[in-house]
């Protein structure tokens, strides 16, 4: 609960943001969560409070081709852009990795934009939202683009970043041997408050655009799609979330409700459920429908809610508790305030989801996403648009000892991903290395105690498996 102690914290953190040149629109907005809390709040969403939602489907919706195009026309893009790929043992931007033909995913996020700017004479600027650690790496990387960025408006924007809170007294983590590990970005929904600090609302609002279409750029499949753009535009609505049905994958995730009380979309995130509500988390025919990240909202109606709120949208609370080096269990336990950008969808009246194909979808978390997305299970057109081959994408999981950090995935795979096409499910356990042109068949489960190579051009099936 409040105490002296606290409100102390909070006049250290503020001036410790102050002090590093973070923006007073962020400072406060701090503020606000540190004094929720402060006040003990937990950000749970108890499933008594919710019910399922049902939605329409894109596929199943009229999008005359000309409200399309117009709608695109008046379209900004913006990609999340701060993550590095720690979990998978990078140290810069995560987008850039390489995917496909020596591309990496900021080349291949550029080349969508670029074809669909000729394809619909759109101006359909692109700005990246990075993070203190990305941003260098990733304007070095988009350098070779002459035509990428639009007059009057910039290629990047920061996200804000903010102290790290010691959870014994809500202080301000101190680590002098690392500085910079007290600090942590306080999640995607920090995009409202930094698009509004930067001024970058109102400028966009001047230059004559509508709608923004923001999604992460780990997600190839989250192209500036024009039927997307039109159904937006012809809904009415203030903002709008692309969903996907969940598969056992998302068992864990988050995933769309409406509220009892007051009838409005909310989403769910795993860290805002309770214990006791972790097996209705996970009922895939209760809560059908996860979360894209790929969201779209209308400029006027998004200054106009942040006017309202004094510049705080009031997102829910989501209380991250970690280490302070997430590396050294023996450090300090602390707490990061994060918000999430698709909690937004509550605060608007009238907000929509529609459901989409999962080829709106691809994202990559782990390198078990990575060589599916490297392998053939994807044919990359000549829009740079991922085309998934087949009905379904095969699962696939690598032993994280030999193949979770990308340097150890690679050395294992150095002449590229076998064929996936017609693989059900590929599992492996222990140190293979593959050869060129390697394929897999149906359901491959690999085993062994010591370190094997698969030679190039084999064809891996059920029955051959057994290494």
């Amino acid at each position: 609960m409040a105490s002296k102690g606290s409100a102390h914290g909070l006049d250290l953190a503020r001036e410790k943001m102050r002090e590093a040149g973070v923006d007073e629109v962020a400072i406060d907005t701090f503020a606000h969560y540190y004094r929720l809390l402060e006040h003990g709040e937990t950000g749970m969403i108890a499933e008594s409070t919710i019910e399922p939602l049902d939605m329409e489907a894109l596929a199943d919706v009229d999008v005359p081709d000309e409200v399309a195009a117009e709608a695109i026309r008046q379209t900004a893009v913006i990609k999340l852009n701060g993550g590095l790929g720690t979990s998978m043992g990078m140290d810069r931007a995560k987008s850039l990795l390489c995917v496909r033909r020596g591309l990496s995913f900021l080349d291949i996020i550029a080349r969508q934009v670029l074809h669909l700017r000729k394809e619909y004479d759109a101006t359909l600027p692109l700005m990246f939202m990075n993070s203190f650690r990305t941003s260098a790496d990733t304007m070095e990387a988009l350098a070779r683009y002459d035509d990428l960025p639009v007059e009057g408006l910039p290629l990047e924007f920061l996200q804000n970043k903010e102290p790290k809170l010691l959870a014994a007294d809500l202080l301000p983590a101190s680590y002098p041997k690392a500085p910079e590990l007290e600090w942590c970005p306080p999640g995607h929904g920090d995009i409202y408050t930094a698009l509004r600090g930067t001024g970058l609302l109102a400028r966009l609002l001047d230059a004559g655009y509508r709608y923004v279409f923001v999604s992460n750029s780990d997600n190839l499949g989250a192209v500036a799609d024009a039927r997307v753009a039109g159904w937006f535009a012809q809904s009415g609505a203030p903002f709008a979330i692309e969903a996907v049905r969940r598969t056992p994958s998302d068992r864990k995730g988050g995933h769309f409700a409406r509220r009892k009380a007051d009838g409005r979309i909310v989403l769910r995130e795993s860290a805002q459920t309770l214990d006791a509500d972790k097996e209705a988390l996970a009922d895939l025919d209760r809560h059908e429908f996860t979360s894209t990240n790929n969201l779209w909202f209308d400029i006027q109606a998004m200054v106009e809610a942040l006017d309202a709120r004094g510049g705080i949208l009031g997102l829910p609370l989501i209380r991250n508790v970690k280490h302070l080096d997430p590396t050294d269990p023996s450090t300090p336990e602390v707490i990061q305030i994060e918000t999430a950008m698709g909690a937004a969808i509550e605060v608007f009246e009238g907000a929509r989801t529609i459901e989409v194909g999962r080829d709106r979808f691809v994202p990559v978390k782990t390198t078990d996403d990575l060589l599916v997305l490297r392998s053939d299970v994807y044919d990359l057109g000549k829009d740079f648009v991922l085309d998934q081959v087949g009905d379904e994408i095969p699962y696939v999981a690598l032993d994280g000892d030999f193949y979770k950090l990308v340097g150890d995935f690679d050395k294992r795979f150095p002449e590229g991903a076998p064929s996936l096409r017609e693989a059900d499910s590929f599992t492996v356990e222990g140190d293979w290395t593959f050869g060129h042109g390697v394929k897999v068949v149906g359901d491959v489960a690999l085993n062994a105690k010591a370190a094997k190579r698969i030679e190039g051009g084999a064809v891996l099936s059920e029955q051959e498996a057994d290494g």
